[in-house]
Formats: C-alpha cells, structure tokens, sequence
C-alpha cells in the first residue's frame, strides 16, 4: 500500500499519497468532494494538455517563458493529450463551479513532472498557469474539448448514419407498406420514403449543430480573472487560439466579447440544445424501428432487425431491438442533459458562470453517447434489417383507408361504407367496391394501385 509525503501550499501542510503526481491543492479537491465518483470527462483532460500547451508556447513567443521550462512543459502536456496520465486527475465533476480544482490539479500535476524534465523548478502557478485563470482556461477547456468531440466523432458518426439510411431506403423504393397516423392504418407509402423522412431529420440536426461550432470556436482565453485580461499580455490570447488552431486543425479565435464568455455559456447551452433536437430525431427513428420490427407473430412485423443476442431469461427463442432500446436511452440521457446544461447556464454571476464543470461533464457525455449510438444504430440495425414483404403486402391489400383513393370518384360517404365493411368483413377493399359501385374491376385496380398512391412512379 502507498504510503503518503507531506505537501503544502498558501492553505498549509497536508499528507498527499506518495505515488501521485499531483500536489496539495488537488489533494484537498480530493477530500472536500467525495461526492458522486464522477471524474471529469477524458476528452475534457485531455483538451486542457492541449491548452496548457498552447498556453505555454504563447508566453515563450511572448518572451515570458524561457525555452527550457516551455520545452518541458510542452513535453508534459503531450503526455496528458495521448491519455497517458488521466489516473492523476482524480477529482469529482462536483466541486468548486470554476473548476479551479482542475485547474490546479493540472498545473500541479504538469509542473511537477516538467521540474524533473527540465532539472529545474517548475512552479504551478508561476509557469504553468502563466498569464492565465482558471476562469478562462476551464471555459476555454470546454469550448476546445467540445468542438474537437463534434468534428471527430459526432459528425462522422451522423454522416455515416445519414449515408446507411440513404444506401437503405434506395434500395427499399419499390416496397410499397401501410402508412400509419395515430399508429392506425393511413394512405401507403414506401419504406424508401418513410426512411426518406429519417434521413432529412437527421440532417437537419446536423446542419444546426454545424452552425453552432462558430460559437464554440470563441475562445475566453486572455480574459484571466474577470474578463479584462490582467496578468496577461494583449497578444497572449490571440496566440493560444492560434496555436490551437494549428494543433487541432479547427479554427480558434478569441472571443468577441471575453467578459461574455467568462460569465455565461450561452454556446454550450446552444449546442447542448441541437443535440436534444438531434435526440428526439433519433428517439422517433428507434421508436419506429421498434413498431415495425414487433412481433413476430402479434405486432407488425413489417421488418426484422438483425438478432443480436438473446431477448429473455425465461423465454426461450426470444430477441428484442436491443440496439433501438439502447439508443432510446442515450436519447433519454441527453435530453435530462440538456436541462441541467440549461440550468448551470443561468448560473452566471456577475463575472463567471459557477457550474463550469457540470456543463463540460453533461456537454461531453451528450456528444460520445450520440456518437456511439448512430454508429451502432446503422451498422447494428438499419443496414442489415429484412422486410417481411408478405406481411406487408396483406395488410396493405386489406387496408379499408385505401378507399380514400375513390373519393373524387364515389364521394366520401361511400367510400366510409366501403371501407367499414372491408374491415367489418376482414375483406380486401378492391372486392368490397367492385360490389358496392358501378366500377370496373379494371377501373378499380387502377385507381386502388398502392404504387400509384405514393407519388412516385
């Protein structure tokens, strides 16, 4: 078992454990958080090295950081980006609303580890937290860590998705099913068409998410303390979105306004709120996978999804869209995200937002989950799913709303009849009207062809 060395800062002396990197201040986060065992979010780690990078290699351009300590810190921060180090930051996403703990507990962490690398003293705050905040670093952190996120993972993951929908629905074009209002039988369509109405959902929610990320571009480095940028030189912001912008191949600017973007998250907030749009697009697509894979025998049964693992514990031979429950649950989780992303995001006073690191933890999660969820959702269900076209076929034949197609020609009233008594007599519509009008067979197979009834030829 590790045994402990004493460590102090402005506060005192207190024991850290031996084998941790870090020092006191993140030691004391340790033990005034012990609340929900939540750590911040790898991608959020991860995008504070590249800040502290970034930070670095501005002041020695700046000529406030000789080459040496920046080499060293640079080194250190490389580390934190490839994951190497996250076991040393230890702290709940439940503590100071800053994240000044975090903050700290990178500086320490990095200047600790940098001491030994450059044979020479690394100071936390003197070096690495030169012309900085954590006012500024953490909602610059989370500006960083989101956009990259979206560009790396969720906006491939949602073309990707798009693309297997559209690959899907081109070739589902010629079968024509039973439409459904009120989940109760409508006018036909085709699955093309149906997943159509998939596919542009989805879009939509990309190009606002899309038109988001100029937002979360801006950058509240420079601002320091409370936005006027005391203790930092006037170029120092402009070099660290630079220098980001180099390493991430994203493009970083200062923000317009750095008072804004140290008190309010109003970005955060606008982009959580694409992604509950996004959720519900998804919500409504796994629903509908859900319905028209019921069954097999007692629900629709329009389609089967692939079989991935078994459905039940008791009953054998039993399989369930295990991938459209799961992604019904991600969307689930998002939405609740959203309203706490929503709430940290009234939380601006005065000069600083204080539920910093809620909104980078709940932002974070949103777009990984819907990330991994759109993959799994086209390669798990939708690219390998099988149409039951007998199915479909017999419950389009005897769909008494197809009648509807005679309105013009019978009139409403007996269309109702008609239909009425198709369903009352478990009949198809064509035979109940070849009987109850003065039109043909011939007359009415044209006028009653499902295919003709979609708007597509």
């Amino acid at each position: 078992m590790s045994g402990f060395r004493t460590e102090k800062d402005s506060m005192g002396e207190l024991q850290v454990p031996e084998d941790a990197v870090y020092g006191a201040q993140t030691q004391r986060a340790v033990d005034n958080f012990p609340i929900s065992g939540m750590t911040m979010p790898a991608a959020f780690i991860k995008a504070l090295g590249l800040v502290k990078q970034a930070c670095a290699n501005a002041n020695q351009k700046l000529g406030c950081l000789d080459e040496n300590h920046r080499r060293a810190i640079s080194s250190i921060c490389d580390d934190i980006i490839s994951g190497k180090l996250m076991d040393q930051f230890p702290l709940d996403v439940f503590q100071t609303g800053s994240a000044t703990s975090t903050n700290m507990n990178a500086n320490e962490v990095i200047a600790n580890l940098a001491s030994k690398e450059a044979g020479d003293v690394v100071h936390p705050n003197d070096h690495v937290n030169m012309s900085q905040s954590s006012n500024d670093v953490i909602p610059t952190t989370i500006h960083v860590s989101a956009a990259i996120t979206c560009n790396q993972q969720l906006i491939p993951a949602l073309t990707h998705l798009i693309s297997t929908i559209d690959n899907k629905a081109e070739s589902l074009a010629s079968i024509v099913k039973t439409g459904r209002t009120h989940l109760m039988d409508a006018m036909p369509v085709s699955l093309g068409q149906e997943l159509s109405g998939w596919s542009v959902q989805l879009q939509s929610a990309l190009t606002h998410i899309e038109n988001t990320l100029p937002e979360i571009h801006q950058l509240a480095i420079g601002g320091t303390a409370v936005g006027t940028g005391i203790n930092a030189d006037a170029a120092f912001g402009g070099l660290v979105a630079e220098q980001l912008s180099n390493a991430t191949g994203l493009s970083f600017k200062v923000a317009n306004n750095r008072f804004a973007a140290l008190s309010a998250q109003d970005a955060s907030v606008a982009l959580s709120g694409q992604l509950k749009t996004l959720a519900t697009a998804l919500m409504k697509i796994s629903n509908d996978l859900r319905w028209m894979n019921s069954g097999p025998l007692a629900g629709i049964g329009e389609i089967a999804l692939p079989a991935l693992q078994p459905g039940s514990s008791i009953m054998p031979g039993k399989v369930n869209p295990v991938i459209p429950e799961a992604t019904t649950m991600v969307c689930a989780q998002v939405i609740g995200n959203d309203s706490t992303i929503t709430i940290a995001g009234q939380s601006g006073n005065f000069q600083l937002n204080v539920m910093l690191p809620v909104v980078a933890h709940n932002l974070l999660q949103s777009i990984e989950i819907l990330s991994n969820a759109a993959r799994l959702l086209a390669d798990k269900a939708i690219a390998d799913f099988t149409v039951n076209e007998d199915n479909i076929n017999s419950a389009l034949s005897k769909n008494p709303i197809l009648v509807t197609a005679l309105n013009t020609v019978i009139g409403y009233e007996l269309g109702a009849k008609i239909a009425k008594t198709a369903y009352a007599e478990g009949r198809a519509v064509i035979d109940v009207a070849a009987e109850m009008t003065d039109l043909s067979r011939t007359e009415l197979e044209k006028l009653l062809d499902p295919k003709k009834l979609i708007g597509e030829q």
